[in-house]
């Protein structure tokens, strides 16, 4: 069953957000780069209204990016201990990455640590307001922390916040 784009057990897959094909540096939010289309560059904002500001997207700086493919290779490996500390070094290098919080949780989920998981996910909605995929990847790992826990009906709700974010 996955979880925010993981595998539950002690082995990760490739999250739902996209890595960057160039480092973002630092991990804070950058803006999705969009071209206005001719369409809504014709006058479509109301006088006096802000033009409408693009979603965040959330990235991993590079040597997040490195210290995540690290804890993937030693939570498929059986560590989840390692994995987490791992993660734990890229949060100190990118404390406010909302990506490495659900990271985290990620790996406490697949090492039974239900509690913890739900906590990170929590964490991680705190940081990613305005980016829908982590946002979406958040409350899938709360959904399942919640549903590994037996409480199915917030388990559900949290799901269907999820997919209502885009959650694939």
């Amino acid at each position: 069953m996955l979880v925010a784009g993981f595998a539950v057990g002690c082995s990760m897959v490739s999250p739902p957000y996209q890595q960057p094909s160039t480092p973002a540096g630092d991990g804070r939010p950058e803006a999705a780069a969009r071209a206005p289309s001719s369409a809504s560059s014709s006058g479509s904002a109301q006088p006096g209204q802000p033009p409408p500001q693009p979603a965040r997207e959330y990235k991993l700086g590079p040597a997040s990016a490195a210290l995540v493919s690290q804890a993937h290779t030693q939570a498929a490996a059986g560590n989840p201990d390692l994995a987490a500390a791992t993660i734990e070094r890229a949060l100190r290098i990118e404390p406010a990455n909302p990506l490495l919080w659900i990271e985290l949780g990620a790996v406490h989920q697949g090492a039974g640590h239900y509690a913890q998981a739900d906590s990170m996910a929590h964490k991680a909605l705190q940081l990613a307001a305005g980016d829908p995929r982590a946002e979406a990847s958040a409350w899938l790992l709360v959904a399942e922390s919640l549903r590994a826990r037996g409480r199915t009906a917030e388990a559900s709700e949290a799901d269907a916040r999820a997919h209502a974010l885009g959650a694939r």
